[in-house]
């Protein structure tokens, strides 16, 4: 989850800055990603990994949370995107499990309606006039997310899927970059899109399909609302921001419905 607010926090930098446009990041961050994975993929075999069949559903959901993702904080603020995002994953990956055939206890669905209520305190109204395509972009990103991470439970080998899944949304990604166009990136702009692509995005991603077979889908997706939090208290201590009265009710909100919804459930 720490990954995962980062993320959002190297790409709200990168775009606040203007040290690069969102489909240069976007595709500096999946190629510097397939790069790392790969690498690491060759260190455990000790040659050059083989290509494998691709998972064609899981690459396109993966460039599909990439690229809405990085084109919608164009124009979203941290707090509507983080509404959006959070709220459509929730809805991706319950309904996709149910659909599947799990069955979430009553205390977990009651878990995500009491996180939920407190993530829509935590962001709050406002935050500024983003028109319909914003908001239809992160709507595209949660459901990719949502898609990808459904897909990740059943990941054999994590580090592989992980890796593989990245290279083959590389040429999805980099063409979307190449069809919007953009202003030149900047060193910092770079330097921010490899650090998100290789660090907090291919290893952060390759740790949550690990965790993923073990969670299953509604405990994962509860506890992925635990990110607004994080990233509200990295901008604390990184950047020095204020944290309101409201702010503290609703990530106290947050966090007990995760504990909520990730409580063992007693068996009789």
């Amino acid at each position: 989850m720490v990954a995962f607010a980062a993320n959002s926090l190297l790409n709200r930098a990168a775009l606040a800055e203007g040290v690069i446009d969102p489909g240069s990041f976007a595709a500096i961050r999946v190629v510097s990603g397939a790069a790392v994975l790969v690498a690491l993929l060759g260190l455990r075999v000790r040659r050059i990994p083989k290509l494998v069949r691709p998972d064609v559903l899981a690459a396109l959901a993966l460039a599909a949370y990439l690229t809405g993702f990085s084109f919608a904080y164009v124009a979203l603020g941290a707090g509507p995107g983080a509404l959006v995002l959070f709220g459509g994953v929730q809805a991706t990956m319950f309904g996709g499990a149910v659909l599947g055939g799990e069955r979430p206890p009553v205390l977990r669905w009651l878990g995500m309606a009491v996180s939920f209520g407190g993530l829509v305190l935590l962001v709050g109204p406002g935050g500024g006039a983003a028109g319909p395509l914003a908001y239809a972009l992160m709507a595209l990103a949660a459901l990719g997310w949502g898609i990808y991470s459904l897909i990740g439970r059943r990941a054999v080998d994590p580090l592989a899927a992980t890796a593989w899944n990245f290279v083959y949304a590389v040429p999805v990604v980099v063409a979307v970059a190449l069809v919007a166009g953009g202003a030149a990136a900047t060193t910092p702009g770079v330097l921010l899109a490899v650090l998100s692509g290789a660090v907090t995005s291919g290893l952060g991603y390759a740790l949550w399909y690990a965790l993923l077979p073990r969670l299953g889908a509604t405990r994962a997706a509860v506890a992925q609302l635990s990110v607004p939090v994080i990233a509200l208290l990295a901008g604390v201590a990184l950047l020095g921001e204020a944290v309101s009265g409201t702010a503290v009710i609703a990530s106290a909100l947050i966090l007990g419905g995760i504990a909520l919804g990730l409580a063992p459930i007693k068996r009789t």
